[in-house]
């Protein structure tokens, strides 16, 4: 069966987007401290997103008989996302290409393009959680104060996020903490650890999923905010942390006015914010030298 090319004719823009949102999920990391916004309505860069949160519902005590107190209304808190970030992608493959090769070349180039858009989100979505203001830091070191941590320290440091977002009432279900390659291979020498954590190593787990440890579900990631190799800010939280919008606002085909070519390109728009900044916990780490 002849395989089918991709051309301008041929070309279903709803599709390909849709494939290039699945490819930017699968390669996300940060994404796992972000509650996804609802991204139907994004249709473009500058638009706002309004997040509504429910206040917490009062308990009272109750005495058998006795009249309950008026009920209270539920009221929100409205905060806003701005789309303030826009990425794009723009290539063509030359008509003299073999039919074949260009359809091989253009899915490979797709996914390319989605690699790239997600890896410059995930460096985005990493900013805006190192830098947001009134998350947990006491006793996870400062700027001024690095941690230093090797194989002896990095599992207890995780012990010691855990407890910080325990006393803080974060919810146990999903949470994540991302690490950069070097606290891993700490942990990887770590005997409390290496066993489970190298079985599941081996697995080869997508999207940087490593292992569990310290009920945190522990991503690896070369996008972890540092200075020049130093300070890293690794960070613990749960699905429900900050918010993120996003959205492939368009996605065209189109033939070069000056070339005999096939081109594709794209936008992709987002935002995120940091909406519950006392559930993330922020360690500032230096690593020792190598053991």
């Amino acid at each position: 069966m002849r395989k089918r090319n991709l051309s301008v004719a041929s070309f279903i823009p709803t599709v390909w987007s849709a494939r290039l949102l699945k490819h930017l999920e699968n390669t996300h990391v940060y994404d796992a401290l972000f509650d996804r916004q609802p991204s139907n309505d994004v249709a473009e860069y500058g638009e706002k997103v309004k997040i509504n949160g429910l206040n917490p519902v009062t308990i009272t005590d109750y005495t058998k008989n006795g009249a309950l107190p008026e009920p209270e209304q539920l009221t929100t808190e409205a905060q806003t996302l701005t789309i303030d970030q826009s990425k794009s992608f723009n290539f063509y493959v030359d008509d003299v290409d073999a039919a074949q090769a260009r359809s091989e070349m253009m899915d490979a180039a797709m996914r390319s393009a989605a690699y790239g858009l997600a890896d410059a989100e995930d460096k985005y979505l990493a900013s805006v959680l190192s830098g947001a203001e009134g998350v947990i830091t006491e006793n996870l070191g400062s700027d001024s104060a690095p941690l230093s941590i090797d194989s002896g320290s990095a599992y207890d440091l995780l012990v010691e996020m855990k407890v910080a977002l325990d006393q803080a009432n974060v919810p146990t279900e999903g949470r994540c903490v991302i690490v950069p390659p070097r606290f891993a291979g700490c942990m990887l020498k770590d005997s409390r650890f290496a066993a489970a954590y190298g079985m599941q190593a081996q697995t080869a787990l997508e999207n940087g999923r490593v292992g569990c440890a310290a009920g945190f579900e522990i991503r690896v990631s070369n996008n972890v905010p540092n200075t020049a190799g130093q300070k890293y800010k690794v960070m613990a939280g749960y699905g429900g942390t900050a918010a993120l919008a996003e959205q492939i606002v368009k996605t065209e085909a189109y033939r070069p006015e000056n070339r005999f070519a096939d081109a594709v390109k794209g936008l992709h728009v987002y935002g995120a914010a940091v909406t519950r900044p006392g559930t993330l916990a922020v360690a500032t780490v230096n690593f020792a030298a190598k053991e």
